[in-house]
């Protein structure tokens, strides 16, 4: 396993790559399954009533993914919630390469052994085509937020597509990235 995020892209492609192409007999080592990008989406329904609460979100997670969020906005409207049309109510990051590995080495190696009573990730999470979502329930476990600065707890979905793969392949490929499944 490396031991710095900057490696961790490089041990991917110089050990896991060729051990999956050997274990699953592929001829060709794009036919891998690998990760091609991380989705991080955020929801705000507190923003329909502060719009600070959205300023906020995209600040923390600027700092916690090294990237600008994007914006979700309301498909329609329930006035039930106090939603319009084209409102914002969430934000929405999409990681690939560099920034992507960066994110899950502290993801693997720094989030999880601080969320308390953390027993491992589910397996259940893997949706026909192999791609895994997963949720956090606060951003506080990331060590770049400052406690004190924070006003609401905001929970957060990641999803990890994986290309080429099929659930069992994809659980496979993140016990070999390290990843604490149950």
């Amino acid at each position: 396993m490396p031991t710095n995020n900057s490696s961790f892209r490089e041990t991917f492609q110089k050990q896991i790559r060729p051990e999956m192409q050997k274990k699953y007999n592929y001829k060709s080592i794009m036919a891998v399954p690998e990760i091609e990008k991380l989705v991080i989406n955020v929801g705000l329904g507190e923003a329909t009533v502060d719009k600070k609460h959205i300023a906020d979100a995209i600040k923390e997670f600027t700092i916690i993914t090294g990237q600008k969020p994007a914006f979700t906005t309301a498909r329609k409207s329930i006035a039930g919630f106090k939603l319009r049309e084209k409102m914002p109510i969430g934000i929405k990051i999409t990681l690939r390469k560099t920034r992507m590995y960066k994110f899950i080495f502290r993801l693997v190696h720094i989030v999880f052994p601080r969320i308390r009573d953390f027993r491992g990730i589910p397996k259940t999470g893997f949706d026909k085509n192999g791609n895994y979502n997963m949720g956090l329930k606060e951003q506080i476990v990331f060590s770049e937020v400052n406690y004190d600065q924070i006003k609401i707890n905001k929970g957060m979905n990641l999803t990890f597509v994986i290309r080429n793969s099929t659930p069992e392949k994809s659980l496979q490929l993140l016990r070999e990235m390290g990843f604490p499944i149950r």
